[in-house]
C-alpha cells in the first residue's frame, strides 16, 4: 500500500470515530488558545471544550456560518502574520467571497489532500497531469492540484483555464494521461478538436478528474454532462467535490460511488434547517470541522451544499463514508410555481437539448414577491418559435414547470457568463439578492 494511501481509511469505522476524537480534542484546545472567534463563542455559550470528548458532543456547539466567516474574518485567524504564507478567497458560490490564510504546514496539508485523493481515482507517480485550471487569482484548487501533483511525483503540465488551442497542443506535444478540468470545459475541448481534424480518441489522456460541475446523479450514473463526454471521448471520469474554506476533497474511486472521506483531515456531519443530524437515507447539509488546520481552522462550518452520504464500505475496501454529488445549494434553492427546484436539475435539461451552445440562468423576484426564472441561451444554429415551445415542454415533462426562454448573441451570452474577475463561467445569477452567485 502507498505511504501516501493513509491506513486509517480502511479500518473499521469505530477505529475511524476513536482516532477522529482524539484529533477533535487536539482542535479545540487549539481553538481555544488560539482563535478570537471561537474563544468568544466558547464564553458567550458557556462551553467547557474539555468537556467535548465524542464526536456526539459536537452538538453542544452552535455551528459557524459563511455569514460568519465574511463578518468576522481577521478573529478567524489563528496565526501571527509572519507564518502565513498564502493568501486566498473563496469563489463566492453563495454570497460575497471571503479571505482564507494559510501557513506552510496548511500547504502542506492541501499537498497531502491532494496526493491522497489523485490515488484514490487511481492516479500514480507514473501519469502526467494537464491543469486546465488557473493557478492564480488567489485560486486555492489550480494550486491545490499542483502541489499534490507534485507531492505524488507525478508529471504537471501547468496550461491554465480556457485556451483550446493550447490545451491540444500540450496534449499533442507532452502526453499527459490525465487531465484536471470543469466537465463542460472537456465538451469545447472536444468540439474544438473535432473542427480541426485532431484524433482526440486515440490522445494520450485516459481519465478526466472533474471539478466544478456535478457529472452524475444521486444514483451515480451519468447525468447529462458525463453521458455527452464519454459517448464521444472513451475516457475515465472521475468526480470531485471540494470547497476552499475546508481545504479538503472528496474524490470518486475507480467504483463512482461517491467521494471518498479522509477522517483524518476533516470530520463531517449532515444537518438539517434546524441543525439537526439527518437520517442516512435524508439529504443533508454537509457541515465540516477542518483537522490538522494552522491558519484558519473551522468548527461545525456549513457548507451550504446539500448531500446526500453512505456508510457502507465500498468495493476498494475503504469504509469511510462516501459523499454523493452536491443536490443543491441551500442559498440558491427556488420555490417556483408551487415547485422547489435548485439550478442543477434546469442544469441537467438544458445540457440534454443538442442544439443549445451556452445558457445562463437568471433568477428573479417578480412583482407579486415570488421567484421567477429567466434562461437566457445561444443555440448553435438559427432557431424558430417552435424550437422555444419544444423548450418549454421538455422543462414540463422533467421538473413540472417552464422557465422564461430568451434566445441571445453568443458572444453577448459569454460577456456575461466570463467576467474578467470570475475564476469560473458564470452559469446562475440570482437577483433575488442582487448577489451573483456562481454555479
Amino acid at each position: 500500500m502507498s505511504v501516501l494511501n493513509p491506513e486509517i481509511e480502511y479500518a473499521e469505522r469505530s477505529l475511524i470515530k476513536s482516532f477522529q476524537e482524539k484529533r477533535l480534542v487536539e482542535t479545540l484546545e487549539y481553538l481555544s488558545i488560539s482563535s478570537d472567534y471561537y474563544k468568544s463563542v466558547f464564553r458567550d455559550y458557556h462551553i467547557d471544550v474539555k468537556s467535548i470528548q465524542s464526536l456526539e458532543d459536537l452538538i453542544k456547539i452552535p455551528v459557524t456560518t459563511k455569514d460568519d466567516l465574511a463578518k468576522h474574518n481577521q478573529s478567524f485567524v489563528c496565526v501571527s502574520q509572519e507564518k502565513i504564507i498564502d493568501y486566498i478567497t473563496t469563489s463566492g458560490t453563495v454570497g460575497d467571497p471571503v479571505s482564507l490564510m494559510m501557513t506552510d504546514g496548511d500547504l502542506e496539508r492541501l499537498a497531502y489532500n491532494e496526493a491522497i485523493s489523485f490515488e484514490v481515482a487511481g492516479c500514480s507517480s507514473s501519469d502526467i497531469i494537464q491543469l486546465t485550471t488557473t493557478i492564480d487569482k488567489r485560486f486555492m484548487a489550480g494550486m491545490a492540484y499542483f502541489l499534490g501533483a507534485r507531492k505524488l511525483g507525478a508529471g504537471i503540465i501547468r496550461v491554465g483555464a480556457g485556451m483550446p488551442e493550447l490545451q491540444w497542443d500540450s496534449i499533442l506535444r507532452f502526453k499527459p494521461t490525465v487531465l484536471i478540468a470543469v466537465p463542460s470545459f472537456i465538451l469545447k475541448l472536444i468540439e474544438y478538436a473535432q473542427k480541426n481534424d485532431i484524433d482526440f480518441r486515440s490522445s494520450a489522456v485516459k481519465k478526466v478528474i472533474c471539478i466544478g460541475e456535478p457529472i452524475r446523479n444521486v444514483n451515480f450514473e451519468f447525468n447529462t454532462l458525463g453521458s455527452k463526454i464519454t459517448e464521444a471521448w472513451p475516457v475515465e471520469l472521475y468526480s470531485t467535490y471540494a470547497s476552499t474554506e475546508m481545504a479538503t476533497a472528496f474524490t470518486e474511486c475507480k467504483h463512482g460511488a461517491g467521494g471518498h472521506h479522509h477522517p483524518e483531515l476533516i470530520i463531517l456531519e449532515f444537518l438539517d434547517d434546524q441543525n439537526n443530524t439527518v437520517e442516512h437515507n435524508m439529504p443533508g447539509e454537509v457541515t465540516i470541522t477542518t483537522l490538522g488546520v494552522e491558519g484558519m481552522p473551522l468548527l461545525r462550518y456549513k457548507t451550504g451544499d446539500i448531500c446526500y452520504h453512505y456508510e457502507e464500505k465500498c468495493a476498494c475496501g475503504r469504509s469511510t463514508t462516501r459523499l454523493g454529488p452536491v443536490i443543491g445549494r441551500k442559498n440558491q434553492m427556488i420555490k417556483y410555481k408551487g415547485t422547489t427546484l435548485f439550478p442543477s436539475s434546469i442544469h441537467e435539461v438544458l445540457n440534454s437539448v443538442a442544439e443549445i451552445e451556452s445558457y445562463l440562468i437568471e433568477v428573479s423576484t417578480n412583482e407579486i414577491g415570488t421567484d421567477h426564472i429567466l434562461v437566457k441561451l445561444s443555440t448553435k444554429s438559427s432557431v424558430n418559435e417552435r424550437f422555444e415551445k419544444e423548450l418549454k415542454d421538455h422543462f414540463r415533462a422533467k421538473l413540472r414547470v417552464a422557465p422564461d426562454i430568451y434566445i441571445i448573441d453568443k458572444m453577448l451570452l459569454q460577456s456575461i457568463q466570463y467576467p474578467e474577475s470570475s475564476r469560473k463561467p458564470i452559469l446562475f445569477i440570482d437577483k433575488r439578492t442582487e448577489a451573483h452567485n456562481i454555479d
